[in-house]
């Protein structure tokens, strides 16, 4: 079983930056792809970016491409969201997701485990 617990999420500013993280417990770290969904009221959960078990491959959704950056850190058993330029289409609870597995994938079934969600807000 894998514990995930995010934090980091806020009320900001349209162009302002946030970085998420995700403290992840009860397996070896390093064994694990992650990934960051995001799900808006009345939307289904979406993908945002993953990132495999040794963090040499990256994905990310078309939406957030050269404005996120995903990255991990095994030493402290932690995953990243680093977000710039901020937009309220970016408002959104965010989930951070395990699976045990090498690759990363894009697709919320594919994820075995999920934290509480950190909600981010951004006000235009």
């Amino acid at each position: 079983q894998v514990q995930l617990v995010e934090s980091g999420g806020g009320l900001v500013q349209a162009g302002d930056s946030l970085r998420l993280s995700c403290v992840a417990s009860g397996r070896t770290f390093s064994s694990l792809a992650m990934g960051w969904f995001r799900q808006a009221p009345g939307k289904e959960r979406e993908f945002v970016a993953a990132i495999s078990s040794s963090g040499r491959s990256k994905v990310y959704a078309d939406s957030v491409k050269g404005r996120f950056t995903i990255s991990r850190d095994n030493a402290k058993n932690t995953v990243y969201l680093q977000m710039n330029s901020l937009k309220p289409e970016d408002t959104a609870a965010y989930y951070c997701a395990a699976r045990p597995y090498i690759m990363v994938v894009t697709t919320t079934p594919s994820y075995d485990y999920w934290g509480q969600g950190t909600q981010v807000t951004v006000s235009s």
